[in-house]
């Protein structure tokens, strides 16, 4: 049995690749994945993500700890345990919050190489720890990136990801949440249980990648952004669950069920979202199981014997 830790994680599995395998997984049949359960501990909570299929068998198991960043730690620790498909013995044990940043932004580079206007360069980043950088390397793989604006409630934190994007080639600067009127690709990655941004300045053609509410009771993108936008989810299932960014809004009476256009998998298998280059587009992400269990197989595929 293989352990692969995060530094591993990127060895065998660029973004680039990762994307590409959640490509093809969205394009056939998807592994089974029921959604997350959560326990809550003293501390915080568990989150327990199973999936099966013919990549194999896993599941990760996921802390949330809110206290952690006071302490200097992050607030997400977590191990993914994948086995074989047919005799389900034991293959690997991955690092789990980088395969969770790997897949987090595998799945948004995907949809975007799907949504987003061919053209789109310039990136406005919420957050500014590691699925930020997650999403930036993403947007980067998928789209001709010359221009990144981050935006973080901590000025330090924002500034540090804007150096090193600019050390990696990239103009990059901290910003303000005012930044998305002139974004032609905004990635929100924070863990704000209220929206970031005023969905009324987005420009026409903006596309949206919303990942960091997958509760039912927070959002980070707004209703104008939500009623404005052809929206995109991972599952409907999961969405509905667990979205607050669209729950929200359902429970107010402000959209229905249907305003969902398309779920990934649809869009990957030629599903039409986009009616004109004016279009603002959202990929509603919650993060499913079967996600991680891809990219861990993906992964372990990568390694050279």
């Amino acid at each position: 049995m293989r352990l692969i830790d995060a530094d591993g994680l990127r060895r065998a599995l660029p973004m680039a690749a990762a994307i590409d395998a959640l490509e093809r997984a969205f394009s056939g049949a998807l592994p089974n994945a029921p959604l997350r359960s959560h326990v809550e501990t003293p501390a915080g909570t568990l989150l327990l993500m199973p999936a099966a299929g013919a990549e194999g068998v896993g599941v990760k198991l996921v802390t949330l700890t809110p206290s952690n960043p006071e302490r200097g730690l992050p607030l997400i620790h977590a191990l993914y345990a994948l086995f074989e498909a047919q005799t389900q013995a034991p293959l690997a044990i991955l690092d789990g919050a980088a395969l969770t940043a790997l897949r987090t932004g595998a799945v948004s580079g995907l949809a975007t190489r799907y949504l987003a206007r061919p053209e789109a360069s310039r990136l406005v980043v919420f957050g500014a720890g590691v699925q930020a950088r997650a999403h930036v390397e993403a947007m980067r793989a998928v789209r001709p990136l010359e221009r990144a604006v981050v935006v973080s409630r901590t000025r330090e934190r924002a500034e540090a990801l804007a150096a090193e994007l600019r050390a990696s080639g990239l103009a990059a600067e901290v910003g303000a949440p005012e930044a998305v009127a002139e974004a032609d690709l905004v990635c929100t990655c924070t863990t704000s249980p209220t929206p970031v941004f005023d969905g009324r300045l987005l420009p026409p053609g903006a596309h949206v990648n919303a990942v960091g509410a997958y509760t039912p009771q927070t959002r980070e993108i707004d209703e104008a952004t939500i009623l404005r936008a052809r929206v995109v989810v991972e599952t409907r299932e999961a969405a509905l669950a667990e979205a607050g960014d669209l729950l929200i809004p359902m429970r107010e009476g402000k959209i229905g069920p249907e305003h969902v256009v398309a779920d990934l998998a649809e869009v990957v298998r030629g599903a039409a979202v986009r009616r004109s280059a004016e279009d603002v587009t959202v990929f509603e992400s919650v993060g499913v199981a079967f996600e991680d269990l891809v990219v861990a197989r993906a992964a372990l595929e990568g390694i050279r014997p």
